[in-house]
């Protein structure tokens, strides 16, 4: 099996972490409310920036192809919190363009859902295994 992404998410106050990916970072904090500092998003929130994220790569890279007269796009995505602990599920992806042919933006966007990895990953489902490394605490 090949190597695919990875990031690493490092301690950097009592409630946050700094993600790193090929020399980008980004604070994860949760909000006040919820016993954090608020210095950046939720992990939960990012998940649905990666899926907006990809599927707008995704989405541009359709339109470049064609050469489509499409601009001014915009993606808002959404999922609904359910049970306990909480998870989320119904994920939705609303686009928004300029463009003179709605069939063809419509064409598109499901060109963009099946290249996008994060929309493929979470429409099947994917296990997650929680590996700990032992050692001396620092």
């Amino acid at each position: 099996m090949s190597q695919g992404p990875t990031v690493t998410v490092r301690q950097v106050g009592p409630s946050t972490g700094e993600g790193e990916v090929r020399g980008h970072t980004i604070l994860v904090d949760r909000p006040e409310a919820n016993g954090g500092t608020d210095q950046g998003p939720m992990g939960g929130e990012l998940i649905l920036v990666g899926l907006g994220g990809c599927f707008m790569s995704n989405l541009l890279a359709a339109i470049r192809e064609r050469n489509a007269p499409v601009t001014g796009v915009e993606v808002r995505v959404s999922a609904i919190p359910d049970g306990t602990p909480v998870r989320l599920t119904d994920f939705a992806i609303d686009v928004s363009a300029h463009s003179n042919d709605p069939a063809q933006l419509d064409k598109l966007a499901t060109i963009a859902a099946r290249g996008c990895i994060a929309v493929r990953t979470l429409s099947q489902g994917s296990p997650v295994a929680v590996r700990v490394a032992s050692g001396e605490s620092a």
